[in-house]
């Protein structure tokens, strides 16, 4: 193992803590191992099981891998690796998934990340979105590769037409390549967003606020998905043309060279990343504003190892 490789290290985020021992090495295992310990707070319907209010609205607050593991642990003290019951489970969201598929990951030895994006393939007829809000895990191959892996999907939950821990480039579009083609004319930026019980959020604004997002887990910053700070923050009137220029710096530094349909080259340049995440425009800072879900609006204030 290359303990200089930026991706095999653990985030403040994505550090596990103490872990099995026997944890297996396979993606493919551990994305299971992944969906045994989690259940997404809106699919309890799908698997018949009537999620508690209180787990919905609070479980996916948890901003750390440690604090997920440590609810796990509360609700049952059997091994992390046994079978577990629907209500032995955290309810949590598609970025839970993602961060604690990058933790095993690199926990085993595989260099990984978390991206934040859109997703195609949980397409509601009823939502005007069809590039839904979405985070996913990326990881390398030995030839130097990545690949996309959505360790979210399940057997009886969704029907998707593709290997899971292979997700077609097209049917994930990462932060920046889906700001590049709404900035291009390609894709109407009103496809882009995340429907809500209360409203749809969605056009350039929330494809911006995710380029931010990506950026910083990149840089191993990986924040709630209603997170938002700097140009996540600023209202759409507010961007200026230089703001506009730095985000379609982030995105060309973000969006990876595609190689085939699903694999691409390691475009993503670490000390880039680092470059850009330095201007404050872009950096998470002391306090910011989380626009949760069921909680309301809040003011959250990080310690200092937490902002990169």
């Amino acid at each position: 193992m290359d303990f200089n490789d930026f991706h095999l290290k653990q985030s403040p985020y994505s550090d596990p803590g103490a872990v099995p021992a026997d944890l297996p090495a396979d993606p493919r295992e551990l994305a299971a191992l992944v969906r045994n310990l989690l259940i997404h707070r809106e699919e309890g319907g799908h698997f018949g099981y009537a999620m508690p209010e209180e787990r919905r609205h609070k479980d996916a607050e948890a901003r750390y891998v440690s604090e997920i593991l440590r609810i796990l642990r509360e609700r049952s003290r059997a091994p992390l690796t046994e079978h577990r019951e629907l209500g032995e489970r955290f309810a949590g969201t598609c970025r839970d998934f993602a961060l604690l598929m990058c933790a095993f990951l690199r926990t085993t030895g595989t260099p990984a990340r978390v991206r934040c994006g859109f997703a195609t393939y949980f397409e509601d007829d009823s939502s005007p979105v069809t590039h839904g809000d979405h985070w996913v895990t990326e990881y390398r191959l030995p030839d130097g590769s990545w690949r996309l892996a959505d360790a979210q999907v399940a057997d009886g939950a969704h029907d998707v037409p593709f290997d899971p821990l292979d997700v077609p480039r097209d049917q994930f579009l990462v932060a920046g390549a889906a700001w590049q083609a709404c900035r291009a004319g390609d894709t109407d930026p009103d496809a882009f967003g995340i429907p809500l019980p209360t409203a749809t959020l969605q056009g350039l604004w929330f494809v911006r606020c995710n380029v931010v997002r990506d950026l910083a887990a990149l840089g191993g910053v990986e924040v709630l998905p209603w997170d938002a700070w700097g140009l996540a923050a600023k209202d759409e009137p507010e961007v200026t043309a230089d703001d506009l220029a730095l985000l379609d710096a982030v995105a060309a530094a973000t969006a990876p060279s595609v190689t085939s349909a699903t694999s691409t080259t390691s475009a993503v340049s670490t000390e880039e990343i680092r470059r850009l995440y330095a201007d404050p425009r872009l950096t998470v800072p002391a306090e910011i504003t989380s626009h949760t879900t069921y909680l309301g609006v809040r003011q959250v204030r990080l310690p200092e190892s937490l902002r990169g």
